[in-house]
C-alpha cells in the first residue's frame, strides 16, 4: 500500500524552512493535522484542519478512518525523537507512512552550545514527572531537556539545588531557528527567570560538596529505597541483577516485588529496559511506586495479584526474578513464558523455599549459589561481624534446545 499519512517536521522558520518535497506534500494534502502553532503557519483555504485534542490518543485512534485520503501531520523538529512520529508508528504500519524529519530541538540546542550530542543526556519532561532526571544528574553531566512549559526551568532548578547541584549552569533556549529566538542563562540555585513555554532547557551539572546522586549500576544502597525491611538487600540484589543481565529494551517479570528494588534497578541499568512487578500488598505497591518515581523509572508497571494465577496473558519476558512466594507452579510457568535465552533467577531464605530450589536444580539444571554476607558492627568498644540471613540463589537460562546452564554468562547446552 502506498503511503497515505505524511509526517513532516517543521521548525520555527515555518514553511520557508521546508524542502520542496515537503512543501509539495503539504500543498497536496486533503487533511492537515497539527498543533495550533503549526496550523497557523499554513495559508487560509477550505481544506480540513485538525488540531491535536487532549488526550492525544483520541485522534491517534481515529487516524485510520482517513486511510485512502492524503493526510499530513505537522510536528515540531524530528517527529521520531520524543515526537508524534513514534506514537503513530505504534498504530500505523511503516509502509503506510512517510516521515520527513526536521532539525530536532536537541540538534539545534547542541549546535548553539557546541555540545557533542553523543555525550549529552537527552530527556523529555513534556507530560512526564521531573523524577525522570534522576538517571541523568551526575557530576559533569550535560543534559538537554524538552520542557513541559515555562514552569519547567524553575522546577528543574529546585530539583538540582535540593540534591546539591545548585551551582549547575542552565540555559533556556526558546524559539530556536526563528525570529523570536532567545537564550536565558542562570545558576540553578538562584534561577528566577520567566521563560516561554516553547523552549529547550540545557543543564551543565556542577556538583557541590554535598551532592547526592546514584550510579546506574546494580546494588544501590538500601537506604535509597523506601521499604519496610522486607527487601532484597544490596549485595544480594547486585548478584541478582548480574544474573538477570539487563539489556536495552529487555522485559523483566519481578514476582513478589516488595518495594520494587530489583525491578527498579533492572530498568535503571539498561536504557529502555522494562519491568512488570507483581505485588499483592497495597502498601508495598505504594512504596514501589514512590521508589520508581524518585529513582528515575516512573514507567515501572506495578500489578496486584498472586502468582502464578496473576501471570496469565503477560507478555513474554527476557528475564524473571522471583523474590517471594517460591512455588513450583510459578517457576514452571516462568520457564515456559521466558523467551529463548531468557534468564530465571530465584531467591530463597526459608528451608521450605530452598527445598523447592533444590528440586528444581535437580530436575532442570541451572546453577545454585549460597549468598552469605556479614557486616562489621560495633560490639562495645570493638567491632565484629554480624551475619545476615543467607540466601540461596537458583539461576537458570532457557535454551533453544534442551536444558541449559550458566557458565561465564553464556549459554551452553547440557
Amino acid at each position: 500500500m502506498k503511503p497515505w499519512l505524511f509526517v513532516i517536521g517543521i521548525g520555527e522558520d515555518g514553511l520557508a524552512g521546508l524542502s520542496a518535497a515537503a512543501q509539495r506534500l503539504i500543498d497536496d494534502a486533503e487533511i492537515l493535522i497539527g498543533g495550533e502553532r503549526h496550523l497557523a503557519m499554513l495559508p487560509e483555504d477550505e481544506r480540513e484542519k485538525l488540531s491535536w485534542p487532549s488526550p492525544l490518543s483520541e485522534l491517534v485512534s481515529r487516524l485510520t478512518e482517513y486511510r485512502g485520503q492524503r493526510v499530513v501531520v505537522l510536528a515540531s523538529g524530528d517527529p521520531m525523537h520524543f515526537g508524534i512520529g513514534a506514537t503513530l508508528a505504534r498504530s500505523i504500519p511503516p509502509e503506510e507512512m512517510l516521515i520527513i524529519p526536521g532539525l530536532s530541538a536537541f540538534a539545534l540546542a547542541a549546535s548553539r552550545l557546541a555540545w557533542p550530542l553523543e555525550r549529552v543526556e537527552m530527556v523529555t519532561l513534556h507530560g512526564r514527572p521531573i523524577g525522570r532526571l534522576a538517571l541523568s544528574v551526575y557530576p559533569g553531566a550535560k543534559i538537554l531537556i524538552l520542557s513541559h512549559d515555562g514552569t519547567t526551568p524553575a522546577a528543574v532548578a529546585a530539583y538540582l539545588t535540593e540534591r546539591g547541584f545548585g551551582d549547575s549552569r542552565m540555559v533556556a533556549l526558546a524559539h530556536m531557528g526563528g525570529p523570536k529566538e532567545t537564550g536565558i542563562k542562570g545558576r540553578a540555585r538562584d534561577w528566577s527567570a520567566e521563560t516561554s513555554d516553547f523552549h529547550t532547557l540545557a543543564v551543565e551539572c556542577v556538583a557541590g560538596p554535598d551532592a547526592r546522586f546514584l550510579p546506574r549500576s546494580g546494588g544501590l544502597p538500601d537506604d535509597a529505597f523506601t521499604h519496610d525491611g522486607k527487601m532484597t538487600k544490596r549485595e544480594v540484589r547486585a548478584a541478582a541483577i548480574a544474573r538477570l543481565a539487563p539489556f536495552p529494551g529487555a522485559l523483566l517479570w519481578d514476582i513478589g516485588a516488595g518495594a520494587g528494588s530489583v525491578a527498579i534497578e533492572f530498568m535503571r541499568v539498561a536504557h529502555h529496559a522494562r519491568a512488570i512487578a507483581l505485588e499483592p500488598r497495597l502498601e508495598r505497591r505504594a512504596m514501589a511506586a514512590k521508589n520508581a518515581l524518585e529513582l528515575g523509572v516512573p514507567d515501572l508497571d506495578l500489578r496486584e495479584g498472586e502468582a502464578p494465577e496473576a501471570l496469565a496473558d503477560w507478555p513474554a519476558p527476557d528475564a524473571v526474578f522471583v523474590g517471594g512466594g517460591v512455588r513450583p507452579e510459578t517457576l514452571a510457568l516462568a520457564r515456559r513464558a521466558l523467551k529463548p535465552g531468557g534468564r530465571l533467577v530465584v531467591h530463597a531464605v526459608t528451608l521450605e523455599s530452598e527445598a523447592v530450589l533444590l528440586a528444581e536444580h535437580q530436575s532442570s539444571g541451572g546453577e545454585l549459589t549460597r549468598l552469605a554476607v556479614s557486616h562489621a558492627e560495633a560490639i562495645g568498644p570493638y567491632h565484629g561481624w554480624r551475619p545476615a540471613m543467607p540466601v540461596t540463589q537458583w539461576a537458570w537460562v532457557k535454551g533453544s534446545i534442551g536444558e541449559t546452564r550458566m557458565d561465564d554468562g553464556g549459554l551452553l547446552p547440557e
